[in-house]
């Protein structure tokens, strides 16, 4: 598997892919039952309530309230799809979420966008980079990030009908899409593998995974072998992948649009350093928060360009020399 091969023809914002897996996964499931904090375009439901409006309800902007609900929902028996912006669907209402859904293991997923940088020009209040980490160490907490529209259709229908509390981030801007639409292409805990490579493994989700294919193809380009996996599942995370990987590459870049702290490479490094300690560069906000501007603009200056992964790749591999 080359990464020249891996080309779009659309863009689309992963948002809209959540809003028609959960259209869909309610037409496959009656008990899905929808919440939202006063955000229902934002979060793309339209045509979920329009299908099926006795199975949402409107929580305004009361998200600690709309997670009590959702706890309650699933005592009794339901779905529930809480919904709305990443930093007010985590940070805000993390005791809520700790107490009412983790500790009591309720089947809430908790579904939201607008995560990261891309956010954009809504400025620092609204980019959550720290979502990650909260919620993959609340105990049996699933978290997926999803990389493009269509994978984030397929991980909302793979989310509803994974047991116990989860955690699905997606984001605002349009984005290339690129993954493949089929169901059998997605499975929660399994890595995808873009690209097999000898030189470096670059593991990124989310949004950076397309940066992670431009990086990918200049490297290529240069002569560089490298081993692309897209790593939509957080936690469980995937740990045979990563092994499997790091054996052939022996070094090694995760990406991702979150900070240092508690994310997706932090996660992997706990991975090699309890099993094949290799070298390990870090592609991710450092310790700061954001601003306002676009979401390229924000990218590039936050240090999260295709760029900063190929400069990352080459300090990976000349470490491990």
């Amino acid at each position: 598997m080359s990464l020249k091969n891996i080309t779009y023809t659309d863009k689309k914002d992963t948002r809209s892919g959540f809003g028609q897996g959960i259209y869909e996964a309610g037409l496959a499931n009656p008990n899905v039952v929808t919440l939202c904090a006063d955000l229902i375009g934002s979060l793309k439901l339209e045509k979920f309530i329009e299908a099926f409006p006795d199975r949402f309800i409107q929580a305004g902007i009361a998200e600690a309230n709309m997670i009590g609900v959702s706890a309650g929902l699933a005592i009794a028996g339901k779905i529930a799809v809480p919904t709305t912006f990443a930093n007010f669907g985590t940070s805000r209402v993390y005791d809520q979420i700790r107490q009412s859904v983790a500790y009591s293991d309720k089947n809430v997923k908790i579904a939201c966008s607008h995560a990261g940088l891309t956010l954009g020009e809504d400025g620092a209040t609204h980019q959550v980079l720290e979502d990650i980490g909260m919620m993959k160490m609340l105990p049996g907490m699933t978290v997926v990030v999803p990389a493009d529209y269509n994978q984030t259709r397929l991980a909302t229908k793979a989310v509803v009908e994974w047991h116990g509390p989860c955690y699905l981030r997606f984001g605002r801007p349009v984005w290339p899409i690129f993954t493949p639409s089929e169901d059998s292409t997605f499975q929660i805990g399994k890595a995808q593998f873009l690209s097999e490579g000898t030189d470096v493994t670059i593991i990124a989700c989310g949004h950076m995974v397309w940066q992670a294919v431009e990086a990918g193809k200049q490297l290529e380009a240069n002569g560089v072998s490298v081993e692309l996996i897209n790593m939509h599942t957080i936690k469980p995370l995937d740990i045979d992948a990563i092994l499997k990987s790091v054996a052939k590459t022996g070094c090694i870049v995760t990406a991702e649009e979150h900070q240092y702290n508690g994310g997706l490479g932090e996660s992997v490094a706990r991975v090699l350093v309890s099993n094949i300690p290799v070298p390990q560069e870090f592609v991710a906000v450092n310790d700061t928060f954001g601003e306002s501007g676009t979401p390229d603009q924000l990218l590039e200056k936050y240090g999260l360009s295709p760029q900063n992964i190929v400069a990352a790749a080459y300090k990976a591999i000349e470490r491990k020399k």
